[in-house]
């Protein structure tokens, strides 16, 4: 990609002396972007070194080929400190140890060989298997689902040509822009060394002490602030692949491309107040919803999209398409839509299957190819060097969900877990002694593209291109894109997560970032802090731009209108009239959810004509939290009973609280009175066929956004 326009204040290293006001170089240090500086000349005592004991004069950027040129394997402080960093757990994944996998196929709508020679994308008629390893990040395997997170989404693809794994995030960005920082974001994000917790949750010092010293993470932090990082489930959550990546077609023509997954049935997020009474009622909420939708043939959906531009148009954006922490809006290049990923099958074994499945984002095929992302740059290192330790050694790829669906052959041999038994004296390339030996394939096999580089990328480097230095643009264009209650939402994440912060001038710091991403923004959460905002505290390094907002940014402005895939709490006694209950199951399952019964006992009840009626759940088994809707029929003699049965009035007041549409009969009007619910559209009686109808309707909305500031105080 030929080198963006020259930028009004001039690269650092042709101004060495180019500060800001607290001192810091703008393309060296981390807050020289902020305004502030911790790189201060350093005591012989305190000058940090490699293991070997070399004082580094750089720890924020990997060696390049110039600025925006491709990190170099001679780096040897960047891959000392990625392996150390890939060892500190045995055998628990570092990051995203908690998964949920499922096997499926992808099918590709028509062929692709205008944009890649890639085989899997060529044929409608190929199923091609995939194993999508879904995660958390922060916590441990122990964890919680429902933690405010990023979420991993992982998929391996065994291709004819094999593995190509799509190794994604729920976010289309990050925190950092270069790998080296990598360990430095985990390791602050995890529970603090001293103390060992908080267990899968950033509302601590040390996170927030290293992201308000880094602006480039403001604009992950407004996504991960959202309702983004509390999904409904994995099966309503969007995948993208962060990074850009490469298309290569037959002619060995290359453009730029984003991948997107889109789930069919919609995209969805759980309110705050919510996930943490799921963590609390269910710890496996979005596991436990995977595995029993596909139990059930209620198979998953996604599309895959792809963003497609060349280098020339990527030269006119305000951005750098190397940078991991800007997104390309779907206004700016639309999304166009290739094939459908369906998930069928569960694993037949977690541990065999969901644990020991290896992504790698180096696993590539013929027709695809990296960018000079240098985050990306350093994964392709890092995730071979963890699968080593993890899974015992070079033959990891034997394990049978690792395996190549198609033929794979080559002259490694030996090493720890070796399953295979090679035959034959030669083991090395070229030979002539074994003709049936495997050779290299100039026409079919893969080959890097070719990329050429300006003259004044060819020095070597620690430092950032200055088309990375805008930090505060698209976090202002993702919080103005928002609706009112999302908004809402990410003041209220920000308030919540630093108000567990126990050191003032963290906080401050992080007020003053907020404050130039937006000042309604800053000042809501100052307000929820009791706190003043002091502007002078951090600095942009390039003064943010007011960008157009882009509607695909919001999750509630998309939603579409329906309930397939989405469960329904009815709770029924002793009593309760068949002909509801069969008119509700009715009703439901015509619109693709699920009913599941509740009553007092889970034994079991019996309805008014004598029938049998089995139950799924007990109460104080099931509360509300665990349904997207619920529907009360109490007979009147049950709904007596339950006016003393606080799980009863909590299960009606928590749909309400988290803005659930909620259905009823006569019987369970003193429970709703009860319950402190006032009547709204969403709160619905449905003794009638048109009240059904009104219930069903109401629910394809979701939630009642215009109810939350009735149960909910506002941020400020």
């Amino acid at each position: 990609m030929a080198p963006s326009k020259p930028a009004k204040t001039p690269p650092a290293k042709s101004k060495p002396a180019n500060k800001n006001k607290k001192g810091g170089d703008p393309l060296r240090g981390p807050l020289g972007r902020g305004g502030e500086t911790h790189q201060i000349a350093a005591a012989p005592e305190s000058r940090i070194t490699t293991n070997q004991g070399t004082v580094i004069s750089d720890n924020q950027n990997s060696l390049k080929q110039g600025d925006r040129g491709p990190s170099l394997l001679e780096d040897f402080i960047l891959r000392e400190k990625i392996t150390h960093f890939d060892h500190e757990r045995i055998p628990e994944r570092i990051v995203h140890a908690r998964g949920s996998g499922a096997h499926g196929v992808f099918q590709v709508y028509k062929p692709q060989s205008h944009l890649t020679r890639a085989a899997f994308l060529q044929d409608p008629k190929v199923k091609t298997p995939v194993f999508v390893r879904f995660s958390t990040v922060a916590g441990g395997a122990g964890s919680i689902d429902t933690a405010r997170d990023v979420r991993g989404f992982a998929v391996k693809f065994y291709t004819s040509e094999g593995n190509f794994d799509l190794v994604g995030n729920n976010i289309p960005v990050f925190f950092i822009q270069d790998a080296m920082k990598f360990p430095d974001l985990v390791h602050s994000v995890k529970m603090e060394a001293d103390r060992g917790f908080p267990q899968a949750a950033s509302a601590h010092d040390t996170f927030w002490d290293f992201v308000s010293l880094m602006p480039e993470s403001m604009h992950m932090l407004t996504w991960v602030m959202s309702d983004r990082a509390i999904p409904r489930s994995f099966r309503t959550m969007e995948g993208f692949g962060v990074h850009t990546f490469r298309l290569i077609d037959a002619k060995g023509a290359a453009r730029f491309v984003k991948f997107h997954w889109r789930p069919v049935n919609g995209s969805f997020s759980l309110v705050w107040d919510e996930a943490v009474k799921l963590g609390g009622a269910d710890y496996d909420f979005h596991r436990r919803d995977l595995w029993e939708a596909i139990d059930s043939g209620n198979f998953p959906e996604y599309e895959l999209a792809f963003q497609i531009f060349d280098e020339k148009f990527a030269d006119t954006f305000d951005f750098d398409v190397l940078d991991a922490t800007k997104i390309i809006p779907e206004e700016l290049v639309p999304l166009q839509v290739v094939g459908k990923m369906t998930l069928n099958r569960n694993p037949d074994n977690f541990f065999a299957e969901t644990e020991q499945v290896a992504f790698h984002p180096g696993h590539i095929v013929p027709g695809i190819d990296f960018s000079n992302d240098p985050l990306l740059q350093g994964r392709l290192f890092s995730y071979l060097d963890t699968q080593l330790i993890r899974l015992g050694g070079p033959n990891f790829h034997q394990i049978p969900i690792n395996q190549p669906k198609c033929p794979f052959r080559n002259l490694q041999r030996d090493g720890h877990m070796q399953m295979m038994v090679p035959k034959g004296q030669a083991n090395y390339e070229p030979n002539s002694i074994a003709p049936e030996a495997p050779r290299e394939c100039h026409s079919t096999g893969f080959a890097s593209h070719p990329s050429p580089y300006p003259a004044a990328q060819n020095e070597r480097v620690r430092a950032r291109s200055e088309s990375f230095g805008d930090h505060y643009s698209q976090a202002r264009q993702f919080y103005l894109s928002q609706t009112a209650p999302e908004r809402e939402h990410i003041a209220g994440a920000f308030a919540f997560e630093l108000g567990k912060v126990s050191r003032p001038a963290i906080r401050a710091r992080m007020l003053a970032h907020l404050n130039i991403i937006h000042q309604d923004l800053g000042g809501q959460v100052a307000a929820a802090l009791g706190m003043e905002i002091e502007p002078d505290l951090v600095h942009a390094f390039k003064e943010p731009k007011s960008l157009k907002p882009s509607p695909a940014l919001s999750l509630v402005g998309k939603a579409p209108q329906n309930i397939k895939g989405r469960k329904i709490g009815l709770l029924v006694t002793e009593g309760s009239a068949a002909s509801l209950i069969a008119a509700v199951h009715k009703a439901v399952i015509k619109e693709g959810a699920k009913v599941d019964i509740v009553a007092p006992h889970v034994s079991g009840v019996t309805s008014d004509d004598g029938a049998e009626i089995p139950v799924d759940h007990a109460l104080y088994a099931a509360p509300s939290v665990v349904f997207d809707a619920v529907i009360a029929i109490p007979s009147k003699e049950g709904a007596a009973t339950l006016l003393k049965e606080a799980a009863a009035i909590d299960w009606l007041r928590d749909a309400f609280g988290h803005l659930k549409t909620i259905g009823h009969n006569t019987a369970a009007a003193s429970l709703i009175a009860k319950a402190g619910i006032e009547k709204d559209e969403a709160v619905v009686d449905i003794d009638s066929a048109t009240g059904l109808k009104a219930f069903i309707t109401s629910a394809k909305n979701h939630r009642l956004w215009s109810r939350e500031p009735k149960v909910r105080s506002p941020v400020d």
